[in-house]
């Protein structure tokens, strides 16, 4: 599946909130162009999606809820895993190893 920026953006975001909010999403984060392609990927089956219980919302978590499918997790996983190679290549610092041999820290 090919992903616009946008969408790799959100995707990155709903899996933070699956594994570090248990999965609560907090709308106030999300746009309209946000909500309707996670009713895309909800009936395409990519997501699950829905409401928080109304006796559950207010303990900071968020109002909604999200599930990542198998296909999900390996999307995220492929994005997670090229954004570090990306931010590996920008660092502004050296390993010890790499100072010890002389590399010249990048000034791009």
């Amino acid at each position: 599946m090919n992903l616009s920026s946008d969408e790799l953006g959100l995707l990155l975001y709903l899996e933070t909130r699956a594994v570090d909010h248990s999965g609560q999403v907090d709308m106030t984060h999300m746009n309209e162009a946000d909500v309707k392609i996670v009713e895309r990927w909800a009936a395409e089956d990519f997501i699950s999606f829905g409401r928080v219980a109304s006796d559950f919302i207010g303990n900071g978590g968020g109002t909604s809820w999200v599930v990542l499918s198998e296909a999900a997790w390996v999307r995220v996983a492929a994005e997670r895993k090229a954004r570090a190679a990306r931010t590996w290549e920008k660092r502004s610092w050296l390993t010890t190893s790499e100072k010890r041999i002389g590399l010249e820290q990048s000034t791009e």
